[in-house]
């Protein structure tokens, strides 16, 4: 067990650059001592991807990442076959005279033509430690996939039919993140702890933006965070993640700006907003409302 306490997780998390709450230091705090997997659900960019980054950092330990998509099969996430290798071992035999099929194909299975994918590589020993094993964006699977996952996370165990079961010494530390796209099924997440990685408050915003773009003086950050904190109240296709704000703040950095202007938003709303139809929202007029509100709120504060 690498964290004594709570206060403990905090710490490395923040000595890596992520500030969290203490709900979120409590559940990784509990899944590391109990040894089960995270289950992280929330909007996209929320910063559930980075914790898995900051909790491997923090413990020293390897980051392995299984990215998941539409179409993702049990073969796909444990191992392939290096057939182009297996078809020259073929050739080179074929030209060489040998004939003997059984010896070829006990010669073509072996650790020498495995391809190891993310959840293989789980399994395996790790310099350091059992590694970190990110599932990532798990709503993109479908249920076939799921079922596979919850038969290898509740062994720690992966079969292939020619080489046989392959146990992990010691269970990699599991964080699965979902954008809640689809609902995953109930019995993956009874194996999990659950958190809900919801958008931060002013104050949290704030603490991230120093962390992540400290560069920036006060002023300006304050700024953004209250333009931000605004335009999530937008009826948005896509509201801005905290990952947004801070490549919002890189930004206007690099083009050494000093404090909002509805001209300056207008120049840089690609970096928050990813779909057009949210842009053409905010041309003209309605960023200036915007921006003017979030000064207004700024000055009560």
């Amino acid at each position: 067990m690498a964290f004594a306490n709570i206060d403990e997780v905090q710490a490395a998390l923040a000595a890596e650059n992520y500030v969290c709450g203490r709900a979120l230091a409590t559940v990784v705090f509990l899944s590391l001592k109990l040894g089960r997997p995270l289950f992280l659900e929330g909007e996209a960019g929320t910063g559930k991807t980075e914790i898995a980054k900051v909790i491997a950092q923090a413990l020293g330990r390897r980051l392995i990442r299984l990215q998941c998509y539409e179409g993702l099969d049990a073969s796909s996430a444990v191992y392939e076959w290096n057939f182009a290798e297996q078809m020259i071992a073929i050739r080179t035999a074929e030209a060489s005279g040998g004939t003997d099929r059984d010896m070829l194909k006990s010669e073509l299975f072996t650790e020498d033509y495995l391809i190891e994918r993310p959840l293989l590589q789980a399994m395996r020993p790790q310099p350091g430690g059992a590694p970190v094993l990110l599932i990532d964006e798990i709503d993109r699977t479908d249920a076939p996939f799921e079922a596979f996952l919850l038969e290898a996370l509740s062994d720690f165990q992966v079969t292939i039919p020619e080489l046989g079961t392959v146990t992990a010494p010691e269970p990699p530390i599991v964080i699965l993140t979902s954008n809640r796209t689809r609902e995953v099924h109930d019995a993956l997440k009874r194996r999990c702890l659950y958190h809900w990685v919801d958008y931060p408050d002013f104050d949290r915003e704030i603490e991230i933006l120093h962390a992540r773009a400290p560069e920036a003086s006060e002023s300006l950050s304050r700024e953004i965070v209250a333009f931000v904190q605004r335009l999530r109240e937008e009826d948005l296709f896509k509201k801005p993640g905290v990952a947004e704000t801070i490549d919002w703040a890189k930004c206007l950095l690099a083009l050494d700006v000093i404090d909002l202007s509805p001209a300056t938003i207008a120049d840089t709303l690609g970096a928050i907003l990813k779909y057009q139809d949210d842009i053409q929202r905010l041309q003209g007029s309605e960023a200036k409302r915007i921006l003017d509100a979030a000064k207004a709120d700024l000055e009560k504060a």
